[in-house]
């Protein structure tokens, strides 16, 4: 082979030297740049996913990076007379407590008849049985100057006693139910029967009457008045309340009803709706003896108990139940003061009632021909009754009471629950 051919061999070696390497460079670019292609993808794919950048961009950012700091959390104020109230139950004995959720007549605190001055002796009485209020009846109150240094006597026994303030009650509906007005002695304008009121059409009457009421039981030194009556009278032949009641107009009832408490409240003086759920319908009267309504639960949502919801939607502070059995809601002749059914679940559950639940007056035959006082205390409270008005035997039905809580009938955790609604009224006296 000459050098010509050499040197043609040479080129024509170092051209498909340089192809293959060429091809080979390709194949090598082509490979990359489809991975490039792939990563680019997924790369854009997850940016796709991300929120995209917006004119307020920024803002949001930082939005998500506070929410991811976790925050305190927020703490309910708790209102300081709630909060006193359970302080203050926490630190009585049992035996206070249950003393608490009695109101009874100085007569029976004491055991003498006719009570009308709070000394040496009520004051011992007290001191063993601090009663959560006592009620004043016609015999106790002379005039004004004996009632007001009675009754300024005995709540400084009380505050002294338990460091609140005592419930001092009467029954003041005006008319012919008026332990005050019906004395001379006294010197007040009596209002005059509910039933007038009523029939004027004009709220305004009612507040009128309350807070004329709620002034001169201020000024003798009460706080607390049995009334309004908040009965619908649906029964003509209804002799127990009568004149007693606004009419027989449910919702001019209601609007009497609230007119009333206001004006009661305005003089500072807490008024008691009575008598749940209803004594208008019936035509017995349950100080002589058992007293039934017929309506069913609906029919008395309607009427009936249209004054005492508009009363409990007004703030009431105290709901008297009367010894009323109602068997086509509570399906037996219970008397509704003694019927969980009738306190607990219509009024509390149903009504969303939260104050102070008060029986009628326990001597009534339509309990004591059927009850011992220590059975019927229990069975309220069992019920859910805050507190006992006027035991035939106060003493049976204070130890009754306790006697149930320390054999595990009641718990105490019950009782509780009952004195603080009654210590949480105490402490706002004032602020009505």
């Amino acid at each position: 082979m000459d050098q010509e051919e050499r040197r043609q061999r040479r080129q024509k070696d170092t051209k498909n030297a340089t192809i293959v390497f060429v091809v080979f460079l390709l194949v090598v670019l082509a490979l990359v740049a489809g991975v490039v292609f792939a990563v680019g993808k997924f790369v854009i794919g997850d940016k796709q996913d991300e929120p995209q950048p917006t004119e307020t961009g920024t803002q949001e950012t930082e939005q998500v990076s506070v929410t991811e700091v976790p925050e305190a959390p927020v703490v309910p104020a708790v209102d300081p007379v709630i909060q006193q109230a359970a302080e203050t139950v926490a630190g009585m004995t049992l035996e206070d407590k249950i003393a608490q959720m009695f109101v009874i007549t100085p007569d029976a605190l004491t055991g003498y008849n006719g009570v009308t001055a709070a000394g040496d002796t009520t004051k011992a009485a007290y001191q063993n049985r601090p009663v959560g209020g006592i009620i004043y009846m016609s015999d106790n109150l002379t005039d004004r100057e004996q009632t007001a240094a009675m009754l300024e006597n005995m709540q400084a026994i009380a505050e002294e006693r338990t460091g609140l303030p005592l419930f001092l009650c009467v029954d003041e509906e005006g008319g012919s139910v008026a332990r005050i007005a019906s004395t001379p002695a006294f010197e007040v304008e009596n209002v005059g029967d509910m039933s007038e009121i009523g029939a004027s059409g004009d709220p305004q009457n009612a507040y009128n009457a309350g807070s004329t009421i709620g002034t001169y039981l201020a000024e003798l030194g009460f706080n607390v008045d049995f009334a309004p009556v908040a009965d619908v009278l649906t029964n003509d032949d209804n002799t127990a309340i009568g004149d007693r009641s606004f009419g027989s107009d449910a919702q001019t009832v209601a609007s009497m009803v609230t007119s009333e408490l206001e004006g009661l409240s305005a003089a500072g003086v807490y008024g008691t709706v009575k008598h749940f759920p209803g004594h208008g319908g019936t035509t017995g009267d349950s100080h002589d003896g058992a007293v039934t309504t017929e309506r069913t639960l609906e029919e008395l949502m309607a009427e009936e108990l249209v004054p005492f919801q508009s009363a409990v939607n007004a703030g009431v502070s105290f709901v008297m139940v009367g010894h009323i059995s109602a068997p086509n809601v509570t399906g037996d002749n219970t008397p509704s003061s003694l019927s969980k059914m009738m306190i607990t679940d219509v009024l509390r559950t149903q009504m969303g009632y939260d104050g102070i639940v008060i029986t009628d007056a326990m001597n009534m035959k339509a309990i004591t021909d059927h009850y011992n006082s220590d059975q019927a205390a229990v069975l309220a409270v069992t019920a859910g009754a805050d507190m006992i008005l006027m035991p035939a035997d106060y003493e049976a039905a204070y130890e009754g009471l306790l006697a149930a809580v320390q054999d595990g009938t009641i718990t105490e955790e019950r009782i509780d629950e009952s004195v603080n609604r009654i210590v949480r009224v105490k402490l706002s006296m004032g602020q009505q």
